[in-house]
């Protein structure tokens, strides 16, 4: 045998197949040439490719420009032996380091999740002699037997079927088992339409089968995708980036300001070690300390208001990434779709029958047009129905919650469920018709058959596809109850109209025997049989994802669906969804015809297409790379082992808690406890949500930081003492970061947040208009505060008042800031006080702590501070006001120019 390569193996006939793998299919390999075998092609194991050491993660953490401020503050507080200080701020540090560590950590379980999803053990052929081998010892060559319930070991190439079913939804997206068959297909056949293939980690549901080893670990299709898992970037998301650029800025900013203040002191004679520590006190007062904090806890805040949605955060930053998202890809089957096969049309006596209801639920009715109808009155839709009871092995059932499931197929399931709703019971009919014989449905025949006694004499009912059953009839049931000539080409008109909708259709027919006593055969029920109609059945979409899509349309977020299921199918869910942005027909993509796209081609046409169908694995991650290429943010949906090199490729993948395998949960940032498209819009909605709270507080923290580094300048500058001192400033940014800044991470969502457009990820974590309010507020903060302590000086008072009254001025000045901040756009009346209690609760202990800063002893000794007077509190609540009403005044000007703007580019809206 040469050398092990890719091959189409589906498109070989089955001789040519065993020749080149130089097997037989009646002894398999003897153990000598097995293991041969096994040291040229390794163990049937996928590779866990080996990343970053636990210790390179963690010290990568600190890899980041805050990150650097930070441990700059940590030092600078060593060195002015504030050990609690330094204690502190590198908490933060080591906090935000172990949470970075834990969530890469678990990126990397992925693949450790592909590994364990292949079988234990499996059975095969050796030397003729069936045996038991660990499934990490199979090789190329080796002919595997399935039977139900067996997962498959590796990738076969099947030489014998009898019934063979595999569900191979979590390689392909196929939300039914696929029927297995061994002829050989062309070579353009795309994964998921290669029936006589079993690929690794698929699992058995019904038949058996035989098959030859044609691909074994990283050589299987699973080990395609566990390559691309390793080879898929894990990008930076939006807020990270900015977050980046942010600090880099703000790291340049205050060391630059830092030597000007020391170069500028000495230069004036003053002494290099007072200057030295006049730029320390202006680093410390630049560096925002609670802003790591601040964002972890913002994050983690609204982590825990998406659990209460249904969505469970892996990673934090996906909190803020939902919220800048523009396009969500989902997958079909249970997100989009009720992920139960439901009966929607019956054709029988010539006449269409509309069924209504959703899913497993047996509650519905049937209506002709408008009018409502009683199936049990139309003898045509009864026998139909029946025959579809009848010739059926599922089982519906509910459960001790009262919730419907069913054992058995979903195709069969949703026949017995449309039975169900015209008013047959199954224990009843299963009495009346008690079944002596059947049929069990086989690919070559493509029908089902069973025999069954009734009041009139034995009967047998056939289900199958249209083209099987119209060629064993002659006549069709009338509408009353007749027969007459079958138009077999009226027939086939109709199914097809039924199958462009989207449904699966299946064909009923009955036969008249004289006796139930002997056995059923095929030649019994080759001819002479009467038609008696279609169900057109389909997995329906859910309501909630109907107003799910709709909203994210309405907040500018384009929806996707990219599945394994076939076109027509996919583009009558995404018609009914609203997909396609009311086009009639939305229209579908291929997987065939995206392999025949150039990434150009790709990226030019992937905007305008709502659906792709038959997609695999590789090119799901091709969509997603595409549309990132284009400048999309990027949420991907999935729940098979196939979707996971997309999910991590996407700035965030989204898994199916429910239906959900491993794979793609380790692989994901967000996991949907209820497996619902609706959970994704609204942890859209907490997301846009969160990222506000984030840019309020930055826009709260900053001035502050400018402030006290302007106050430090300006004090060099004009030769005079420090008006703050650096443990002060310490003081000041740590507990009003944690009692202020953060309650603003409990703001509710603004009105109206699903209605604006998705954020520009180009767009600076702060606009012009914020940058000017924050030097607005900043240059009050430094009037406020150098003037309160030179005023204070004039009165002949001690410098330690002076610089108390200072450090109260940017403290009150920051709270009473801090309500314009609950809004960057309106008023706090306009918003209404009651509606974030945390941070009332905040501002009291706040007020509280500056008290003990004043007057307590110890807080004296510790920080220099001393007592003041009353006119001293009256000076710095006028300032805080002043503040407070300049930052409304201008939200105001600002908010009469934008309606001024709007009225002048649309006159007529004039009232």
């Amino acid at each position: 045998m040469k050398k092990h390569v890719e091959h189409p193996w589906h498109h070989f006939p089955e001789e040519e197949v065993l020749t080149r793998l130089e097997s037989r299919a009646d002894l398999g390999l003897d153990g000598e040439e097995a293991s041969r075998r096994r040291e040229r092609f390794g163990a049937n194991t996928l590779t866990v490719h080996k990343g970053k050491g636990p210790l390179e993660l963690f010290v990568q953490q600190f890899n980041q420009p805050l990150v650097y401020i930070l441990l700059v503050a940590t030092l600078v507080t060593l060195l002015l032996r504030e050990w609690i200080d330094a204690g502190v701020i590198f908490g933060v540090v080591l906090v935000n380091a172990v949470i970075g560590f834990v969530q890469e950590s678990k990126a990397i379980r992925a693949i450790e999740s592909l590994s364990r999803s292949m079988t234990s053990s499996a059975t095969v052929l050796r030397a003729g002699q069936r045996r038991q081998v660990p499934a990490v010892d199979l090789v190329p060559g080796d002919i595997v037997l399935l039977q139900s319930g067996d997962k498959v070991p590796a990738d076969l190439r099947l030489l014998t079927v009898k019934e063979l079913q595999v569900d191979e939804s979590a390689l392909t997206g196929e939300s039914v088992p696929v029927q297995k068959a061994k002829e050989p297909l062309p070579e353009a056949t795309v994964l998921a339409d290669r029936h006589n293939m079993a690929y690794s980690s698929t699992l058995v549901t019904y038949g058996i089968g035989t098959g030859v080893v044609v691909g074994t670990g990283d050589s299987t299709e699973i080990g395609r995708i566990n390559a691309m898992i390793a080879a898929a970037d894990i990008l930076a998301t939006p807020l990270t980036r900015k977050i980046g650029r942010f600090s880099t800025l703000l790291l340049y900013i205050i060391l630059g300001l830092a030597a000007v203040t020391f170069a500028v002191g000495v230069q004036r004679g003053e002494s290099w070690i007072d200057m030295f520590m006049a730029a320390v006190a202006l680093a410390v007062g630049g560096i925002p300390e609670g802003l790591p904090a601040a964002m972890t806890i913002t994050l983690a805040i609204g982590v825990n208001k998406m659990a209460r949605r249904n969505a469970i955060i892996r990673k934090l930053p996906a909190v803020e990434t939902l919220g800048s998202t523009t396009v969500i890809c989902s997958d079909k089957t249970g997100t989009l779709t009720q992920n139960q096969m439901t009966v929607q049309a019956v054709v029988a006596g010539g006449e269409r029958y509309a069924v209504t209801g959703v899913g497993y639920d047996p509650e519905g009715a049937f209506g002709r047009g408008d009018d409502p109808v009683d199936p049990m009155a139309l003898p045509a839709l009864r026998e139909c129905l029946l025959a579809g009871l009848l010739c059926n092995d599922a089982v519906l059932v509910a459960d001790e919650n009262g919730e419907w499931r069913v054992e058995g197929d979903p195709t069969e399931a949703a026949l017995v469920v449309a039975a169900h709703k015209a008013g047959f019971e199954r224990e009843t009919v299963a009495g009346r018709y008690p079944r002596r014989d059947v049929i069990p449905f086989e690919s070559r025949y493509q029908y089902m058959a069973t025999l069954h006694d009734s009041d009139t004499g034995p009967v047998v009912y056939l289900k199958g596809s249209v083209e099987s059953i119209l060629a064993r009839c002659r006549q069709a049931m009338t509408a009353d109850g007749g027969v007459e000539e079958l138009d077999a080409e009226a027939c086939q008109r109709t199914v097809e109209t039924i199958a462009a909708e989207g449904l699966r259709v299946l064909a009923f027919a009955r036969l008249e025997r004289a006796s139930a006593d002997a056995e059923l055969t095929h030649a019994d029920v080759a001819e002479g049989l009467t038609f008696l109609g279609v169900q057109g059945m389909i997995d329906p979409p859910r309501p909630e994802a109907i107003e799910a899509v709709r909203a994210c349309h309405g907040a500018g977020i384009r929806v996707k669906m990219i599945t394994g299921d076939h076109a027509v199918t996919a583009a009558a869910i995404a018609r009914q969804i609203g997909l396609g942005a009311g086009e009639d027909k939305p229209s579908a993509m291929t997987g065939r015809q995206l392999s025949e796209l150039s990434d150009e081609d790709l990226r030019a046409s992937v905007d305008g297409t709502p659906v792709f169908a038959r997609v695999a694995p590789e090119q799901k991650l091709r969509l997603v790379e595409a549309l990132q290429a284009t400048g999309h943010v990027v949420a991907m949906t999935g729940d098979g082992v196939n979707d996971a090199p997309a999910l991590r490729q996407a700035n965030i993948g989204v898994a199916m808690g429910i239906t959900g395998t491993e794979v793609a949960k380790e692989a994901s940032d967000m996991v949907l406890t209820d497996d619902n498209f609706s959970s994704i819009a609204a942890a859209v909605e907490e997301g846009r949500g969160v990222y506000d709270n984030l840019v309020k507080f930055i826009t709260w923290t900053l001035p502050t930081n400018l402030g006290e580094g302007l106050v430090i300048l300006a004090a060099v500058f004009a030769g005079g003492q420090l008006p703050i001192l650096p443990v002060q400033i310490l003081w000041v940014n740590m507990t009003t970061a944690v009692l202020l800044g953060l309650m603003l991470a409990f703001e509710p969502k603004e009105p109206g947040l699903m209605e604006r457009p998705p954020r520009d990820p180009n767009e600076p974590l702060l606009t012009g208009k914020l940058i000017a309010r924050i030097c607005l507020v900043g240059f009050l903060l430094l009037v406020g505060g150098f003037g309160l302590f030179e005023w204070v000086l004039r009165q002949g008072r001690d410098i330690e008042a002076a610089r108390t009254c200072a450090v109260n001025m940017f403290v009150f000045g920051e709270l009473f800031y801090l309500f314009n901040c609950r809004s960057l756009r309106y008023s706090p009346f306009h918003l209404g006080f009651a509606d974030n209690r945390p941070l009332l609760l905040g501002v009291g202990c706040m007020i509280g702590l500056q008290l003990l800063f004043t007057y307590l002893p110890i807080m004296q000794t510790a920080f220099g501070s001393q007592a003041i007077g009353l006119v001293d509190w009256l000076l710095i609540l006028a300032g805080g006001l002043a503040i407070s009403a300049v930052v409304e005044a201008e939200k105001a000007f600002r908010r009469f120019r934008s309606a001024s703007s709007r009225q002048q580019a649309h006159p007529r809206s004039r009232v």
